[in-house]
């Protein structure tokens, strides 16, 4: 949904960490087909979420079936990881961010929608345990 959300997220004590998922649909096809501007995606979204990158992001293009080909992105995080699949066909990107240290989902689906270009996203939040 593209709507604002007044939700504060928190790890509380009994919950390990945070997961979220976001699907942002009509990409910009030249955003998500470029490499550099992934890795600069998430260096951006390190910063803006405050998390600490561990290591390279790794963005690889793969994918035989036309359906999901495109660019893949995994990015350790000090605090678990940052992923994506970035799907050529239907310029989908598929973003998750799963994290013991709290942060906004909210704030993360807005970045990452304004970043790709994105007409519309859907955020699915997930507490583990």
């Amino acid at each position: 949904m593209n709507t604002s959300s007044a939700i504060k997220y928190e790890v509380a004590p009994e919950v390990w960490g945070i997961a979220s998922a976001i699907d942002i649909y009509g990409c910009d096809p030249d955003k998500i087909r470029d490499a550099e501007l992934i890795k600069k995606f998430v260096i951006e979204l390190c910063d803006l979420i405050e998390m600490k990158r561990f290591g390279e992001t790794q963005v690889i293009h793969f994918g035989e079936d036309e359906k999901v080909a495109g660019f893949s992105m995994v990015q350790l995080i000090e605090t678990s990881l940052i992923s994506a699949h970035f799907a050529n066909k239907s310029n989908v990107t598929y973003l998750d961010v799963f994290s013991c240290k709290a942060y906004d989902p909210e704030k993360v689906r807005t970045f990452a929608q304004e970043y790709f270009g994105g007409s519309l996203s859907k955020l699915h939040v997930t507490y583990r345990q």
